[in-house]
């Protein structure tokens, strides 16, 4: 049952604001992770903080409850407080968190990747998806014994990523003279921009954007010709869209895998697996290891979480809630006669994009986000679907677009979006990335 309603005032967030204020100064952006920052929210009508969080529900530190669609930015797979993960937390926690030996849950979990994760014939544990992405490219070069590496996506905070963006301050530019990036779907781009010293290709296997005409099959042929690895960055789509993630999904091998997020529902462990001759160099050759790694509570959660998972038939439930919203609002927008806004993506995870050539988008996305606020949803453009998201839930969303999006037309085709704001309008993330599809010097 959905219990969220609209609201004739938007929320009082003043608790909210009072920590904020002592945030400032003391924590750098007041955040700790960018997503869930003030930058992301309209300022002077969002909450700030949450306090606690039940099913597809929670509630911040002024006793506002939302619906959200966000869900810790993915980990919530679940949904928040779900009982057979927290029963397997509270569970271990009687016996103990971090041990001086090697606990039982390491062997017990990976055996489970294992079981699930196509191509998984080792496994090493960590605790953040950087982590793990950064292992991967420590393996890659280690293994093909070449240098540069071609992403396409988000791949964390580490140097050999984030010199690609415009926050890249502090990264020396030989470790930027190493990383290229290139257009998904777009196999060219790749061709283009690959030589004999590219040790990998990293990738998120999907975003939004579905592949065309096999592009993910014939990224691992032209990989495998070349002698390059290619790595999945599942952060967003293992476990959740398919219990193996896209590896299962599309059929295709990566040579190496990452996993974090949705593996144990909001418990913080991440996961690097792939072929048993690449991962053997972290026996001797390569070092990868972590205090926390083995930390039991987390993989007592990955555990109950993975079997939730496959015995619920999570990833199909996810598909089902998430389609019926991107199909409603489309059908919504066509309604309306609108179309300068849209919402794509796999049922798992949609986005509501805006058209840039109408107005500015972010204050198009400001606005939507302000109003649902006010009916209280929690949002910030993504459907991260949790399997705790009810048809009441999807009922009640809609509905809101469906009061929502009339309002939209109006102020964009009045040219007056930023005035129907009652606050400044959700920031960029980055803004602008570097070195998209420029050739590596070849290796002499």
């Amino acid at each position: 049952m959905n219990t969220v309603t609209f609201n004739e005032q938007f929320p009082t967030i003043q608790k909210s604001d009072e920590l904020y204020a002592r945030a400032v100064g003391l924590i750098p952006a007041a955040t700790q992770t960018l997503a869930k920052g003030p930058g992301q929210y309209i300022k002077g009508v969002a909450p700030k903080y949450l306090l606690k969080g039940k099913g597809s529900h929670v509630w911040d530190v002024d006793g506002n409850e939302f619906l959200d669609y966000t869900m810790g930015v993915g980990p919530i797979s679940l949904g928040y407080s779900y009982p057979p993960v927290n029963d397997a937390i509270r569970k271990q926690l009687e016996d103990g968190i971090t041990f001086s030996l090697m606990h039982p849950l390491e062997v017990e979990v990976a055996e489970l990747i294992r079981a699930v994760v196509p191509n998984a014939e080792s496994v090493r544990f960590s605790k953040t998806g950087c982590d793990v992405t950064s292992a991967a490219i420590r393996l890659a070069r280690a293994f093909t014994g070449r240098n540069k590496i071609l992403c396409c996506g988000y791949h964390g905070w580490h140097d050999w990523y984030i010199a690609v963006t415009d926050r890249n301050k502090g990264i020396p530019q030989s470790a930027q003279d190493l990383t290229h990036t290139f257009n998904y779907n777009d196999i060219q781009s790749v061709i283009d921009s690959i030589d004999t010293d590219t040790a990998c290709v990293i990738l998120e296997p999907i975003v939004f954007e579905s592949p065309k005409e096999k592009f993910l099959h014939k990224l691992k042929e032209f990989c495998q010709n070349n002698g390059t690895l290619l790595i999945f960055d599942e952060m967003w789509t293992g476990f959740r869209l398919a219990v193996g993630g896209a590896q299962e999904y599309f059929g295709v091998h990566a040579d190496l895998a990452c996993f974090s997020k949705a593996v144990a529902n909001g418990m913080p462990l991440s996961i690097l697996t792939g072929r048993a001759d690449i991962m053997n160099l972290l026996e001797k050759d390569v070092f990868f290891f972590t205090t926390f790694g083995g930390e039991a509570l987390s993989l007592a959660a990955a555990k109950a979480t993975i079997e939730e998972l496959r015995e619920q038939r999570v990833p199909e439930f996810l598909s089902a809630q998430g389609n019926k919203l991107k199909l409603g609002y489309n059908q919504l927008a066509d309604n309306f006669g609108i179309s300068f806004t849209r919402c794509s993506g796999f049922g798992c995870r949609t986005i509501v994009t805006f058209d840039a050539s109408i107005g500015n988008p972010l204050e198009m996305k400001s606005f939507v986000q302000q109003e649902l606020i006010k009916r209280g949803i929690l949002w910030t453009g993504f459907h991260n679907m949790s399997f705790s998201h009810t048809d009441a839930d999807i009922e009640y969303t809609l509905s809101a677009y469906n009061e929502i999006l009339p309002m939209l037309k109006t102020v964009v085709e009045g040219k007056n979006v930023r005035a129907a704001l009652r606050g400044e309008p959700v920031e960029p993330v980055f803004r602008k990335t570097s070195n998209f599809n420029i050739k590596p010097k070849r290796a002499a």
